[in-house]
């Protein structure tokens, strides 16, 4: 049994016994991802908790091979008829939990009122969307919370707990297992088992505005395949981006591939994971990359590198310097001179590079 020490509201210890912690996961892939240190030190710091990681259906298969967690409480968003039954299911099963301590990494109020209505005995989360009165222990965000990376903003919601903001780096876990399957995929492609394999990633979920030039992609992959007869280049995306990368992959060749809506999401971390090199905008894939320490170069417009850049590959980041940018605009409003004033030939350039480095590290 673990001990934990929470601080209230009038910085008073309370000495708790602990078994159970739940926490709720972030939403979107690349905010699931940059949280996943919470998991890591928790488990440091209480080796004998019961931690369970919660999260919605979609994002969960990145945590399956989690080793900092017990268990993985998986759930589906509902609308209409169905959301009551949804949620009433969703507190039955956190009141089976009998949860001591709930963490939200989530800032929205049906989050909180969740843990609130499954009988979670110590509520931790940021003071957000007028939920402060349903947490246990509301936690205040950092006054320079804007300049800070969202991977330190996680962490230090564990204040209360004792834990102290770590250099803990985010991570994923892919089996080796998985990684053979990923293998069996390029090979049966027709890509031989000596070719460097260099990922692109064109899309992103926020927006537009966060996306470089499709020509642009496309003349980079022209330039790589051109530049060494073993250079194979790979697309990747969910079924929304099918289209665009369908365009993109227009007459460039066998040796550049499309994979767009064609692999599940453990698929595409240990695909991912075999690639030499990964070019993308940012977005989920570019945080998956980085927590699979592959070499990653990251295209920055409308967002901010210091807030959501890759974490522990900060220095492979091409933005230029433009009036307007930061913006966090789904769609440009004007131009797009940030993302224009990045050059295909640029890009081109620092990908192999990047490649040659790791083939002299092989």
């Amino acid at each position: 049994m673990a001990h934990i020490f929470i601080m209230t509201s009038k910085d008073i210890s309370v000495k708790i016994e602990c078994m159970k912690i739940i926490v709720r996961m972030p939403n979107w892939i690349g905010d699931l991802v940059m949280a996943t240190p919470i998991l890591i030190d928790l488990r440091k710091a209480y080796p004998d908790a019961e931690i369970t990681a919660m999260c919605q259906e979609n994002v969960a298969p990145l945590l399956e091979k989690e080793l900092a967690i017990d268990e993985l409480f998986r759930f589906s968003r509902a609308k209409g008829f169905f959301r009551r039954i949804t949620e009433r299911n969703i507190a039955g099963k956190l009141k089976r939990g009998n949860y001591d301590i709930g963490i939200l990494l989530t800032n929205s109020f049906s989050s909180a009122w969740r843990f609130r209505q499954g009988g979670v005995k110590q509520i931790i989360g940021y003071r957000a969307d007028g939920r402060s009165f349903l947490l246990t222990t509301p936690v205040a965000f950092s006054e320079k919370r804007k300049e800070k990376h969202l991977v330190e903003t996680y962490k230090e919601i564990l204040a209360p707990l004792g834990i102290p903001v770590s250099d803990t780096p985010s991570r994923l876990i892919v089996s080796d297992e998985e990684v053979e399957e990923a293998w069996d995929i390029v090979k049966r492609l027709y890509i031989s088992p000596d070719a460097k394999i260099i990922g692109i990633n064109p899309g992103a979920a926020y927006g537009t505005a966060k996306c470089w030039l499709p020509d642009r992609f496309a003349e980079v992959a022209k330039n790589l395949v051109r530049a060494d007869t073993k250079n194979v280049v790979i697309f990747f995306g969910d079924r929304s981006h099918k289209e665009l990368i369908g365009n993109i992959c227009t007459d460039l060749g066998s040796r550049v591939i499309n994979l767009a809506g064609q692999t599940d999401l453990r698929q595409l971390l240990a695909l991912i994971k075999i690639c030499s090199v990964f070019l993308t905008n940012d977005s989920g894939p570019m945080h998956i990359a980085d927590s699979l320490d592959v070499p990653l170069i990251a295209l920055f417009g409308s967002t901010s590198p210091a807030i959501t850049g890759p974490y522990k590959q900060r220095h492979n980041i091409i933005q230029k310097k433009v009036p307007c940018a930061p913006c966090f605009k789904r769609v440009c409003p004007i131009d797009f001179p940030c993302m224009k004033k990045i050059g295909a030939d640029e890009v081109t350039e620092m990908v192999l590079a990047k490649l040659s480095n790791v083939v002299e590290a092989k």
